[in-house]
């Protein structure tokens, strides 16, 4: 199963130190206290940290160190490690496995109760999630499941975010283009709140669903059914792959703040900049998936 990078591990198990604590906005957080506790040495500490801070958990003062942004009551709990809830941990173990290679052909339901330590009860309510998010299907004649066509290879999600480069910029330059405010300040907010700690809060589903809303919406403004339906199938195909990603959360605060900057560029009008800047967005976090 995917792991978090050791940044983002280290700071999951800070954010639980906080919440444990039970310290209130401004308590100062040091580097040593931090690494004593999590029994780590001052360097990985002092990243973890500096990563809290960048996403609105922390405060930096210079010369005086880190200070709790925000009550530590606050604080919900994060959705990185093995434990937790058994539903959602198998939930994500079948992603995983399947996007790595180890769960290949059709399947039952007690299958998945063998394989992943369920129920039947649980083993149903996890295939009736991932039928909803159109992630598997009933076999023909209802007997066994099976998984819908999703990108599962380096080389398919190369492909999709290049179809991407391509939709994605050209609805903007759409000449139905026409902003929704209601919909531009919802998705502005939700931009705002990852950087004030969602982007290590919110569960993987959660987080995954906000971005990419976020880019449904944009192709939304276009008027362009095709070029949203587009949109919207690329999104469910790259669900599970994308699940992958986001074990590791370390690279998303400067996303939400390109995706706020796309914001302020369609709201300003500027939209042959906001375009050229989508596609610098999407092909830089190719590269970074991908590796290409």
């Amino acid at each position: 199963m995917s792991r978090p990078n050791l940044t983002t591990s280290i700071a999951t198990r800070l954010v639980d130190l906080l919440r444990r604590s039970g310290l209130e906005e401004g308590a100062h957080v040091t580097e040593q206290w931090t690494a004593d506790e999590l029994d780590v040495s001052r360097t990985p500490a002092r990243k973890a940290m500096l990563f809290l801070a960048e996403v609105g958990i922390l405060r930096r003062e210079p010369n005086r160190g880190f200070f709790l942004a925000r009550s530590a009551a606050t604080l919900a709990g994060t959705d990185l490690s093995d434990g937790g809830d058994i539903e959602q941990d198998a939930y994500f173990r079948i992603a995983d496995d399947y996007v790595g290679g180890r769960f290949t052909g059709p399947f039952t339901t007690a299958d998945i109760g063998r394989g992943y330590g369920l129920t039947p009860r649980q083993a149903e309510r996890v295939l009736a999630r991932m039928e909803s998010e159109d992630l598997v299907r009933r076999k023909i004649g209802g007997r066994g499941w099976e998984f819908q066509q999703v990108l599962n290879t380096v080389e398919a999600h190369d492909q999709s975010y290049r179809y991407r480069m391509i939709i994605e910029p050209n609805a903007l330059l759409e000449p139905g283009f026409t902003i929704d405010p209601e919909a531009a300040a919802l998705h502005r907010k939700q931009q705002e709140a990852l950087l004030r700690g969602d982007i290590l809060l919110l569960p993987r589903a959660e987080l995954f669903h906000v971005n990419a809303s976020f880019h449904e919406t944009l192709v939304g403004f276009s008027g362009n059914q095709f070029l949203l339906d587009a949109t919207r199938r690329q999104n469910r195909l790259r669900r599970l792959i994308e699940y992958r990603h986001q074990v590791d959360r370390s690279r998303l605060a400067g996303q939400a703040r390109e995706h706020l900057h796309m914001l302020d560029l369609v709201e300003a009008g500027d939209l042959e900049e906001a375009a050229a800047f989508l596609r610098r967005h999407l092909d830089k976090v190719r590269t970074i998936k991908t590796g290409r």
